[in-house]
């Protein structure tokens, strides 16, 4: 199995099904961990220096930290409804205490922070959404933690990819620290597929292929994206959705296109 595929497994004692550090993955910014929660339970989550960004995938929620209290939030039972999630920025520092009011998926991003910016609730009406590409390389995107909003190094945002469709393509990288033509930015890639039997395909290639792997990816499996191109291509039947969580030196996205490909998005393209 490839070292950057981390399949799902059982819940744990505290209900962790993906755990990713940077010590884990080999790099040096993000970290990616999913929780999934029987209604009543409830987690702790340690005081860590690192800035994280709580995303309710699905189900609802009270969420405390030393400071606020965000209490029944959550709205959607599954991702696959495709309504905008409730999200929680919690600062470097904090301690944080969840309680499951129904069955919860929980992902929660982490990246080195600073104690910047304070602890917030982000609701759906905070989250932009918007279509991007056309033809066969449609996807449907929200926008939880993008650049222009407050953090010290977070981005997260989703994206539904229907049945048949790639998405993160054409090709694109983001792996040499070069701004403003190109920020280096680590990635995980969280992905849940409907129905849930159903598999997608993800690419991740360097220009000179020194790495160069193709995974089939399962519902609730995590791809690591240390460098390199990074496509998904999902399968007739089954639809694609992820949660993307990125992180680096410089908090922007800038990135590179492959050469080779870049022509997909051309006028010319009828997709």
């Amino acid at each position: 199995m490839s070292r950057l595929l981390s399949r799902w497994q059982q819940p744990d004692e505290q209900g962790r099904t993906q755990h990713i550090t940077p010590h884990t993955a080999g790099w040096g910014y993000v970290g990616f961990d999913v929780y999934q929660l029987r209604e009543g339970q409830r987690l702790e989550l340690p005081a860590v220096v690192d800035e994280r960004c709580l995303v309710l995938v699905a189900g609802r929620a009270t969420i405390d930290t030393p400071y606020a209290r965000f209490p029944e939030i959550g709205g959607r039972m599954s991702p696959f409804e495709r309504s905008k999630p409730w999200a929680v920025y919690v600062t470097s520092g904090e301690t944080v205490q969840v309680e499951a009011l129904t069955q919860l998926e929980l992902a929660v991003c982490s990246a080195p922070g600073k104690g910047t910016h304070k602890t917030r609730l982000i609701a759906p009406q905070d989250i932009a959404a918007e279509a991007r590409g056309k033809g066969h390389n449609q996807r449907y995107v929200h926008n939880i933690l993008p650049e222009d909003k407050a953090a010290d190094s977070l981005l997260v945002v989703e994206v539904y990819t229907n049945e048949g469709c790639t998405s993160s393509y054409p090709s694109h990288k983001h792996d040499t620290d070069n701004p403003p033509n190109e920020t280096y930015l680590e990635e995980t890639y969280y992905h849940r597929l409907n129905p849930s039997q159903g598999f997608c395909m993800q690419r991740v290639y360097t220009d000179d292929r020194s790495l160069d792997e193709c995974m089939a990816v399962y519902d609730k499996d995590v791809v690591k994206v240390p460098k390199g191109y990074h496509p998904v291509a999902t399968m007739a039947g089954y639809d694609s959705y992820y949660l993307n969580v990125m992180a680096g030196p410089v908090r922007k996205w800038m990135f590179t296109w492959e050469q080779d490909h870049a022509w997909v998005n051309s006028e010319e393209y009828q997709g």
